[in-house]
């Protein structure tokens, strides 16, 4: 964090700039293997996603990020990590920016760092936004089931052995009935308890509605123009509680695979054309979006440029 802080200030402070990218995990090497099996270098490794079960203490740096009004945007793939063909390069690019966000944004959610740090924005590069709906509803769903309340309802301690007893004893299988003694063992036995069971309590939440602030108010998402899953960030009947994740037209329009710089925000409007998106939809998707990722932060971030009066409208409410 240290380095990174260094780092940032000299950016901003020095060199003038208004925007830092981060790799948003750092590889850490694994103690015990690198003692025992010093030859196998940086084979054993595991990854740090600058939060929950990090090294650091990272929230100097995104305290940090807040002070010097910087967003910081991630942009990290999984090559390095997970499922890999030897042989195949597509295999081993398809998804693998959203695979490496999703791990940051439950990381940085679950740790607690938007509820910590409500004035950061974080940006997650090339990953398009469908990761993001199912990781939104996802997290409402397990919090409900899972969250503070929930998850002390399900107590293993307050399971009636007996009843339960009774219940294999009157249904269960021959083989279940043979065994009574042993599965009572181990029911009046129990699970040793970590000292934390709500796994949400570095983002205490009251109801799943703050997780319109928590979550879709914080993380922008940068999207090609011809993933036509970037619909579903505005799709109000699918997303929970009615919401539009924040997605931004980020196309990778200088990279060798554009074979016509010129159709690339025609395609984007498709969606419209085929009304997956509407007008304001697109609005957002192309202005709206980035300029709150940005000027959220730093309201002086589009000065001096040709969308400098329209951001500060925007920014404004207007």
């Amino acid at each position: 964090p240290e380095m990174a802080i260094e780092e940032l200030e000299y950016a901003v402070n020095v060199l003038g700039l208004k925007v830092a990218m981060i790799e948003g995990r750092a590889m850490r090497p694994l103690i015990k293997v690198g003692k025992e099996f010093p030859e196998l270098g940086n084979v054993g490794r595991r990854m740090d996603l600058l939060t929950i079960d990090g090294d650091y203490d990272y929230d100097p740096f995104w305290a940090k990020c807040v002070e010097l009004n910087v967003a910081p945007a991630s942009h990290a793939a999984n090559m390095g990590w997970g499922t890999r063909s030897t042989s195949n390069y597509m295999y081993n690019h398809l998804n693998t920016f959203s695979v490496a966000h999703e791990s940051l944004a439950k990381a940085l959610f679950l740790g607690g760092v938007t509820k910590r740090f409500p004035e950061l924005r974080v940006g997650f590069l090339e990953g398009g936004v469908g990761w993001a709906c199912r990781l939104f509803s996802d997290i409402i769903g397990h919090w409900e089931k899972r969250g503070s309340a929930g998850i002390r309802e399900l107590d293993p301690r307050h399971l009636d052995v007996e009843a339960v007893m009774a219940f294999i004893a009157e249904k269960g299988e021959p083989s279940q009935k043979a065994r009574m003694e042993e599965i009572r063992k181990l029911y009046l036995a129990g699970e040793p308890a970590p000292e934390e069971i709500d796994d949400f309590s570095r983002v205490p939440m009251e109801r799943p509605e703050e997780m319109l602030d928590l979550f879709v108010d914080r993380f922008f998402f940068g999207c090609e123009a011809d993933d036509p899953m970037n619909a579903h960030a505005f799709n109000t009947k699918v997303n929970p509680m009615g919401a539009k994740l924040r997605a931004i037209f980020s196309s990778d329009i200088g990279h060798w695979d554009v074979s016509d710089v010129r159709e690339v925000v025609e395609e984007a409007y498709e969606l419209v054309e085929h009304e997956l998106m509407t007008e304001q939809d697109f609005r957002d998707f192309t202005f709206t979006n980035a300029t709150h990722l940005y000027g959220d932060m730093n309201s002086d971030f589009f000065k001096g440029t040709v969308v400098e009066e329209a951001a500060a409208r925007e920014l404004k409410g207007g």
